[in-house]
């Protein structure tokens, strides 16, 4: 465990800080912000993820992989070499060479500054931390030299699909008893906390452990969000959607940016194949969909058990009461984390919840969703031997139980829903929140689409307000 060279008990003459939000995050919650908290964004939004950022990032996520050389490019994308400029193609591999070259020097300078040994000033761990976040960004916005490719008809995804055998020697247990699936570990992994950096409201630093799943086998990273001030804050964690990089991007809406301004100690842990998880020659989120059924059951199965390792630190760490909670993927995890936690150790169980834009079963978000139709995920199933029978059979593992009320009372649960929401849809999250009872008061019904609620929030704290008034509640309980 790295220790801090900031004094804890003076943070606010930390000195200097992390940047606060940058010009395209301040115009969002400007007048921009009220043009894009509508409908409309949705649609736009979609055509937008479908023609551009899905292809420009199989290309990219393949010209990661290629070592320069263009013929090894193409093959991994996969694309023909058929009508396609091969030198314009050598000069964008090489600025996409150079960006993650650098990226990755800065890189390992950031893990020896925040988890290293001896003395950093806090100046030094600003720099480093600045220009991590600067080189991953212009890394990640390198795909956009990829346009010229597009008229070529870039895939959006490299489908990796399993076939049902394969499937069912790890998963058929689980279709009569889940609960091993999602069993914290025991002992717990041996946690590294990084050194803290002055952020906008308070202390940012990191969390770092080997993941608890055999099955994905890598180190998990948790960026912590430590309000100012605040002893023995509460805590959430709270999970992204599919293909965020919180952590890797500029100018991203933040929807629970206001709630450690609140008082509330905000855990956002990397998902599986995400940021820093990222598998190589594939984007951030691209394997959960190229490799259904065993992307969503080993994302989920893992994700679970890593915050199961996140909740033990948080109640080591504060006597605060623990969240869960996230957005699209990130709340339909903590949707099974609330059901499954039952069979967890007691002082493993959340006691709220925060979910924006969620659906009641999985299945209608990870195969029938709006995204899910255009990542076409039964027609790669389909094509690897499953039939309309097998392929339903393995994702229900991933529901929550209709049936029985989660661990969590329903009077501590907040939702935040878009009527208009064909990626997590709106129906199906709206009838699981009945089934648990959740009270009206928790449920926020807006008219808008799964893009635009985001949105919708930065200029609209009510779900924040409520979930800080349930976790008030709660200490003082």
């Amino acid at each position: 465990m790295a220790s801090s060279s900031l004094p804890p008990d003076d943070q606010s003459e930390w000195h200097p800080r992390l940047r606060p939000e940058d010009a395209a995050a301040r115009r969002i919650r400007g007048a921009m912000g009220m043009l894009l908290a509508y409908p409309w964004f949705d649609r736009l939004s979609l055509w937008m993820l479908v023609k551009y950022f899905f292809p420009l990032s199989r290309l990219w996520a393949a010209a990661t992989l290629s070592n320069g050389i263009p013929e090894r490019f193409l093959a991994q994308v996969p694309l023909s070499t058929q009508g396609i400029d091969l030198d314009r193609v050598q000069g964008v591999l090489f600025q996409v060479e150079a960006a993650r070259a650098t990226a990755a020097a800065v890189d390992a300078a950031w893990e020896e500054a925040f988890f290293g040994g001896g003395d950093i000033h806090a100046e030094e761990l600003v720099a480093i931390e600045t220009a991590r976040r600067d080189h991953r960004h212009d890394l990640n916005t390198t795909r956009g030299e990829f346009r010229f490719l597009l008229k070529h008809g870039a895939p959006i995804v490299s489908p990796q699909t399993p076939s049902p055998q394969e499937v069912g020697a790890v998963y058929d247990p689980a279709l009569s008893n889940r609960a091993p699936m999602f069993a914290p570990p025991d002992p717990m992994p041996k946690m590294d906390v990084s050194r803290r950096v002055p952020g906008a409201s308070g202390a940012d630093f990191w969390l770092r452990f080997p993941s608890p799943s055999e099955r994905l086998g890598d180190t998990v990273y948790a960026r912590v969000y430590e309000p100012e001030g605040v002893k023995n804050p509460p805590t959430i964690i709270f999970g992204h959607g599919i293909c965020v990089e919180f952590d890797h991007w500029h100018g991203l809406v933040d929807e629970v940016d206001a709630l450690c301004r609140m008082g509330i100690r905000v855990i956002r842990p990397e998902a599986p194949w995400h940021g820093r998880r990222r598998p190589p020659g594939q984007y951030s989120g691209e394997a959960i969909v190229a490799r259904t059924p065993f992307g969503p059951l080993d994302a989920f199965s893992g994700a679970l058990r890593e915050w199961s390792v996140l909740i033990d630190w948080a109640r080591q760490t504060s006597t605060g009461s623990v969240a869960i909670g996230g957005s699209s993927l990130g709340a339909l995890m903590s949707l099974l984390c609330a059901d499954v936690s039952r069979h967890w150790p007691e002082r493993l169980r959340p006691e709220a919840m925060l979910l924006i834009t969620h659906s009641g079963h999985q299945q209608d978000a990870l195969v029938r969703g709006a995204l899910a139709r255009v990542w076409k995920a039964r027609e790669a199933m389909a094509a690897a031997g499953w039939t309309s029978e097998t392929s339903d059979k393995y994702l229900p593992i991933l529901d929550p139980d209709w049936d029985t009320p989660p661990i969590i009372r329903p009077e501590n649960i907040v939702s935040v829903l878009g009527r208009y929401d064909h990626v997590t849809p709106f129906e199906s999250g709206l009838g699981l929140m009945d089934a648990w009872k959740v009270p009206a008061e928790n449920r926020f019904l807006w008219r808008r689409g799964h893009f635009s609620v985001p949105m919708t929030m930065i200029r609209n704290d009510r779900p924040l307000h409520r979930f800080r008034e349930i976790l008030d509640r709660l200490g003082t309980s």
